[in-house]
């Protein structure tokens, strides 16, 4: 019982980093396009918080037992295109904003679903407190970037 709670704990971390991962290289992939200083300085600060969130993430998984299981390649060359093509005709503070509003609404959904599902296998404590830590960061940068639209 308690080898299947932590599989289950280090399986929820796995996709907690993914999550955040993704949030932080779409973050470095749009940075060159802004041309905003405060846009740019938001990005930035979330960049930075998103980076512990993966430092805390690797914590927990080490007391797991297991390091962090990386995006493979093909869904992170395909993020990092799309959002090239999605900036190649629509650079401005807005369009940016709006793609990052659409990033965090989709780490919204995939952590409240992957919350949900951690609560029923009785993941750790711990791993519960941090991804909701992480819902509630994602909801306050939704709130941010509204002010670049």
């Amino acid at each position: 019982m308690e080898t299947e709670r932590k599989n289950e704990t280090a399986d929820f971390l796995d996709r907690m980093y993914k999550n955040v991962k993704m949030g932080s290289e779409s973050i470095i992939t749009l940075m060159p396009k802004v041309k905003d200083d405060g846009l740019r300085s938001e990005m930035t600060a979330e960049l930075s918080k998103l980076d512990g969130y993966t430092a805390k993430i690797c914590d927990l998984l080490g007391k797991e037992g297991r390091a962090p299981k990386e995006e493979n390649i093909v869904t992170r060359l395909s993020s990092k295109m799309g959002i090239n093509m999605n900036t190649m005709l629509d650079s401005t503070s807005s369009h940016i904003a709006e793609m990052m509003m659409e990033g965090y609404t989709m780490g919204i959904t995939d952590m409240t679903k992957d919350i949900r599902e951690a609560e029923r296998s009785k993941a750790s404590e711990a791993s519960l407190k941090l991804a909701r830590e992480i819902v509630s960061f994602h909801e306050d940068s939704f709130s941010q970037m509204k002010k670049f639209l």
